[in-house]
């Protein structure tokens, strides 16, 4: 075991929300495991390394299940140690990788090889994403117990819907023999293609192609029902509407098991940041307009929306710097989606700590079948320890990520991760 994984962290705000604890208090750490709350000082190794939180939180490693890197194929946008780190600086602990590499994750192989490079980082835990159709083409089913078998989480076509209505029947169907989630971003392709933005007054304006919020209540509206047709496991992986967050709303409140997810970006940034023309704020799903975004603070504050994401989705300057019509789709997001929140949710009363953990930890760690969203004793010591009342500046050219391609930059955020712990191993020490 790593002589580095015994810590004793002492005068911190201990959040657990897998216990609903919030409270200050001193957490020991033994080779790599949660050993003790409140342990006497006689209890504690005479030379175990010590931290003082005072004035900080501790809480469980954050999980993300929208990531998306580059590797294999787009390396100029990201790899895996470029992104890992990333996560560590983020607070996160695992990330679920994304299947929309070059060539797709969609064979035994594949998902190996992203276990392999998630290993040789050696940051945070790295989960491989398997695609449910072959090629990410939406035809036919891929080799699902094959890329189950090599180690695939869940099984997704992200950040592509499934349009195809027959093959993700098939996939709920078939993918409940293995006891695995089918992640779908909910889409009707042929009502958004070649769009750009929000569809509504600030896209009349800009004069940009419309991204229609009906193309998402559509597909949510699609999916849900085959949910309840199959029984199958679903989870929507970002939802941004009003229409979206009313329909999950309603099938929970009908008994309908799923889960749903929202990007970061989707929570507080509005279609009227478009003015600017900064491809950095094409995303997809779109900046919505307020009403949207006020409909979805909502569901979270409600519990219709189960999950944050980052919704991590680099690309090199090169990518950004096209005209928006050509500009590709995606913001980083890993650096940033912690802050983010104690920002806009948490500072706000809209959420507590141990909800917005919840969130961002607990259920995902539930979604995947994995541990983590925790801080009992016995259990991988997957933490991270933040200064909730830091403000600091997002630089860009300063992030971790190989892209810079945030809207953020600027902007000042609250809430910095001092440090990140995988395993009990100090992984990430921010710079202060």
């Amino acid at each position: 075991m790593y002589a580095d994984s015994s810590w004793l962290i002492e005068n911190a705000r201990l959040i657990d929300p897998s216990s609903g604890m919030d409270r200050i208090g001193r957490l020991l750490v033994m080779n790599g495991r949660f050993a003790g709350m409140d342990t006497p000082d006689g209890d504690v190794p005479e030379h175990i390394q010590r931290i003082d939180a005072a004035g900080c939180i501790v809480a469980p490693g954050l999980i993300d299940l929208a990531t998306e890197f580059g590797e294999p194929g787009r390396e100029e946008d990201e790899t895996i140690v470029t992104g890992t780190t990333a996560a560590l600086a983020g607070g996160y602990t695992a990330i679920a990788l994304s299947s929309n590499s070059e060539p797709p994750i969609d064979t035994a192989a594949s998902v190996e090889f992203i276990r392999q490079k998630g290993a040789r980082a050696d940051n945070c835990k790295v989960y491989a994403l398997g695609c449910v159709s072959k090629g990410q083409l939406g035809e036919s089913l891929a080799e699902i117990g094959s890329l189950v078998e090599a180690g695939a989480v869940a099984l997704s076509d992200g950040p592509r819907p499934i349009e195809n209505t027959a093959l993700l029947r098939r996939a709920l169907e078939y993918c409940g023999m293995f006891d695995r989630v089918v992640f779908d971003h909910p889409e009707i392709a042929s009502l958004s293609r070649g769009g750009v933005m929000h569809e509504g007054l600030e896209q009349l304006k800009l004069g940009l192609s419309p991204i229609p919020a009906e193309a998402e209540d559509l597909a949510t509206s699609r999916d849900l029902r085959l949910i309840e047709a199959t029984g199958g496991r679903l989870h929507l992986t970002s939802i941004s509407t009003s229409g979206s967050v009313e329909l999950c709303r309603r099938a929970k409140a009908r008994g309908i098991q799923f889960t749903s997810g929202i990007f970061i970006a989707n929570v507080h940034m509005c279609d009227t940041m478009m003015r600017s023309f900064d491809a950095n704020c094409k995303v997809n799903p779109p900046l919505r307009s307020q009403d949207h975004i006020d409909a979805c603070v909502e569901g979270l504050r409600d519990g219709t929306i189960d999950i944050i994401s980052s919704g991590h989705r680099p690309s090199s300057l090169e990518k950004k710097m096209l005209e928006i019509d050509a500009a590709p789709f995606g913001m980083i997001a890993l650096e940033t989606a912690m802050a983010q929140v104690v920002t806009y949710l948490i500072r706000p009363g809209i959420l507590t700590w141990c909800e917005a953990l919840e969130k961002m930890s607990l259920n995902p760690a539930k979604l995947l079948g994995k541990s983590g969203g925790t801080l009992e004793i016995g259990k991988a010591a997957d933490f991270f320890i933040i200064d909730p009342e830091r403000r600091w500046l997002v630089d860009a050219t300063a992030l971790q990520s190989k892209s810079y391609n945030t809207p953020l930059n600027g902007s000042e955020l609250f809430g910095l991760v001092l440090s990140t712990f995988v395993a009990g191993r100090r992984r990430w020490t921010a710079k202060v």
